[in-house]
């Protein structure tokens, strides 16, 4: 009976273990370094305590030293409490899930026939590290030939894994390290048939993003045919050292961390994240922690603000210290055209290059009347009827599955083509994809007419022709519909996004594992490929960075960012007219491209920088109110505090922009007409030499009711590395809620104009 007693217990012990364990997922615990006890020889032991005292058969999945003090491990949420309350321990954060951001740049950019990089293998080499998922060395984007031996401060490797050899890095690929831990202890073992647990990139992202940051000039380059030429990364010269951290089932942020910190530790000079996982608080964002260690560390993060766009306050990693990055569109097109048999005809794109239509035009039906689904619009699998499409053209609404997997499902139940039509989520922004059957996209309103002939006509019939390439279009850059939009929600005072740069119909560099559409049914294999969004962006300003610090060794990342946003233009060259929405046809605001456009040849000769160092941002957080352990475990020690007897504000962060938020009600007793003053200092920095700047404003829309004073309106530097400063004053009375008004500060000596973008908004 006693026995049987003590099995029952053991067998509930062992259930309820298996229960905790069962719960389990990872968490980011953040230690104070200076904290380790005596007792303990190096701090790897000092964790492995201290996760002991309350897992005591656990094992850390990552030990990090660089970009973090402290480990990783799977923990019960009791156990992550438990830890919590230990001493050194400064936060344990729950692991976050990230998703990737998903040629012609060099023309467009102006950078062609320029060459700000010096010669490789002088003390000017810059290592551009790409977290993504991974490389596909055989591309010719890492071809070496013509640069110098791999610099000695160089400390990273090149490791060896499923399908991938030491041997396979070189003096233009200088690294390749996988992190899977965390994903597999999230997720399970990988599947080794579909993923190579390696530094091979069986996606293809990684493989574009580095080759867009940094890759070789590579002659005949081209998808099909389409935007045929040389590609060339950003800055052609850099080096690349890529870290994988993404897989099937996302980027972990455990993993981003170790990916990070061996980033920084190996000697890049710049990171390269197309990834993101919405915002959150600093103290709780993988990401921003790890990037404000490298900044510390003289390392320049740049970020993909993301593909959630046109709405409002959709960004990611919007902390101050990374530079963020939207899309633009380029000047060059893939159209397609749509001839329906009421003979009126519609452009679209398409990088379609199989067999095409026959001349004879087609039957074309709506997916809606095709389909038993209350979705059946959207083509999504399973829901069209063969029946109803067979030989047919089929229209399908864009949303929800992939475009190019429309045009599969279409394939499929027997159709002979798709128009894949916009809806009011993508207005007129055209993505060109490489379909597997012929198709067009179309605009919102181009889709509509197409849809009212279908509907209205008894026997609709329509052709589509793929027309090739096409350059010079305009107007261009165009703000990308999906590119994610501030206000940022994290921090309204400081305006994000950075900059934009291209990321709409990108030619870059492939990985040969899968097809340009990424479907296991696409069974084509392409050197380059072309895709868009937020992704392809943020690696133009990574190697653009690359191109900088380079140039300029002596420049801090945040004198690298500045001079890029400082620089760009928000204004079309000839007319002055401003930038343009994808999304809505209209103007779009510094919301939407930050301080406009990236100019990287201006870029190079900035005149002048709002430089930031660490303890600005520590200062930054003193204005957010931090506590101590929340500010330590960003920036990665004890030994940093907020002044009890200093005033911090938001407003004296050296950024080079302004974000301006008013109450709505600006007196004490409600609705108000009493008007409320907000003030911004700066300092500016000289990197041109000796020169007369004086400032000049311009405001429109609602802003043109805020009154703007700066102070001095004239600074005079004698020489490069001066320093002046100034105050701005922005004063507005009460607008109604969720008014928002835009405006550019600009001080300029004749040659340079260093420009601010300006955002108002009344909440």
């Amino acid at each position: 009976m006693g026995n049987t007693v003590m099995l029952r217990a053991l067998v509930l012990a062992l259930a309820v273990a298996a229960a905790a364990a069962g719960k389990r997922k990872t968490y980011i615990v953040h230690m104070a370094k200076s904290a380790m006890p005596a007792e303990y020889a190096d701090h790897g032991e000092w964790y492995g305590a201290s996760l002991r005292s309350v897992s005591a058969a656990n094992k850390m999945l990552y030990a990090y030293d660089t970009v973090l003090h402290g480990f990783s491990a799977r923990l019960t949420p009791a156990e992550a409490a438990g830890l919590a309350c230990v001493e050194g321990v400064l936060a344990v954060n729950p692991e976050a899930r990230y998703e990737l951001h998903t040629t012609r740049t060099p023309e467009f950019l102006g950078i062609a026939g320029a060459d700000l990089l010096p010669q490789s293998g002088t003390a000017a080499d810059v290592v551009v590290g790409v977290l993504d998922t991974g490389v596909w060395p055989e591309s010719r984007s890492y071809d070496d030939a013509g640069l110098g031996e791999v610099p000695a401060f160089w400390k990273g490797q090149c490791a060896a894994g499923a399908g991938f050899n030491a041997s396979a890095c070189n003096r233009k690929l200088v690294g390749a390290r996988f992190f899977n831990r965390g994903y597999e202890a999230a997720m399970g073992p990988m599947d080794t048939d579909r993923e190579s647990r390696s530094p091979r990139d069986d996606d293809g992202h990684g493989t574009h993003t580095s080759s867009t940051a940094a890759g070789a000039a590579v002659p005949d380059a081209s998808l099909f045919g389409f935007a045929a030429g040389t590609a060339r990364g950003m800055a052609p010269r850099a080096r690349v050292a890529v870290y994988k951290v993404c897989w099937l089932g996302g980027c972990f942020s455990s993993d981003i961390l170790a990916g990070m910190d061996a980033a920084v530790a190996d000697g890049c000079g710049v990171l390269s994240l197309s990834l993101g996982g919405g915002a959150a608080d600093y103290s709780r964002d993988s990401v921003a922690i790890g990037a404000f260690a490298a900044m510390e560390q003289n390392v320049l993060v740049s970020c993909s603000a993301g593909n959630a766009g046109p709405g409002s306050s959709t960004l990611s990693n919007v902390a101050p210290w990374i530079t963020t990055v939207g899309a633009g569109t380029l000047d060059r097109d893939f159209p397609a055209y749509v001839a329906l048999g009421n003979g009126k005809n519609y452009t679209g794109v398409s990088l379609y290059s199989g067999k095409p239509l026959p001349s004879t035009p087609l039957p074309i039906i709506y997916a809606a009347n095709a389909s038993n689904s209350t979705a059946g619009n959207l083509c999504m699998p399973g829901t069209l009827t063969p029946e109803k499409v067979a030989g047919k053209i089929v229209v399908c609404d864009r949303g929800v599955s992939a475009r190019v997997q429309k045009g599969f499902v279409v394939r499929d139940a027997g159709g002979a083509g798709m128009v894949l039509s916009n809806t009011a989520a993508n207005g007129q922004e055209l993505v060109a994809d490489a379909h597997l059957l012929p198709a067009a996209g179309v605009g919102e309103r181009e889709g509509i007419a197409i849809k009212s002939y279908v509907a209205s006509n008894p026997n609709p019939t329509a052709t589509i022709v793929v027309a090739g390439t096409q350059v010079d279009v305009h107007p261009s850059p165009v703000v990308a519909a999906f590119s994610s939009r501030g206000p940022n929600m994290v921090t309204p005072e400081i305006l994000k996004p950075d900059i934009i740069a291209p990321g709409v119909n990108i030619l870059a560099a492939w990985t040969g594992k899968a097809g340009p559409t990424g479907l296991a049914a696409d069974t084509r294999r392409v050197g380059f490929n072309i895709i868009s969004g937020t992704s392809m962006s943020c690696p133009h300003v990574s190697g653009l960075a690359a191109l900088l610090r380079s140039a300029h060794p002596e420049w801090s990342p945040a004198a690298v960012r500045s001079a890029l946003m400082t620089t760009a233009y928000a204004t079309y060259s000839g007319g002055g007219s401003p930038l343009l929405d994808a999304a809505t046809g209209a103007t779009a605001t510094p919301f939407d491209y930050g301080a406009g456009h990236v100019d990287p040849a201006r870029a190079a000769d900035p005149g002048l920088v709002y430089d930031l160092g660490a303890r600005d941002y520590v200062d930054f957080l003193c204005a957010l109110k931090y506590s101590p352990n929340m500010i330590a475990a960003v920036a990665r020690s004890r030994n940093v505090s907020c002044a009890e007897n200093r005033t911090y504000s938001v407003g004296g962060l050296n950024y080079p922009s302004f974000s301006v938020p008013f109450s709505t009600a600006n007196g004490d007793g409600g609705e108000s007409s009493a008007a409320a003053t907000v003030t911004h200092t700066r300092t500016l920095t000289s990197v041109g030499g000796a020169g007369k700047y004086r400032v000049s404003t311009s405001l429109s829309g609602a802003a043109q009711g805020v009154a703007v004073a700066v102070e001095p309106a004239e600074l005079a530097f004698a020489a490069a590395g001066e320093k002046k400063s100034y105050t701005v004053r922005f004063t507005s009375r009460s607008q109604p809620s969720g008014t928002a008004g835009f405006g550019r500060l600009v001080w300029s000596d004749g040659k340079h104009s260093v420009a601010s973008p300006i955002a108002f908004t009344w909440t």
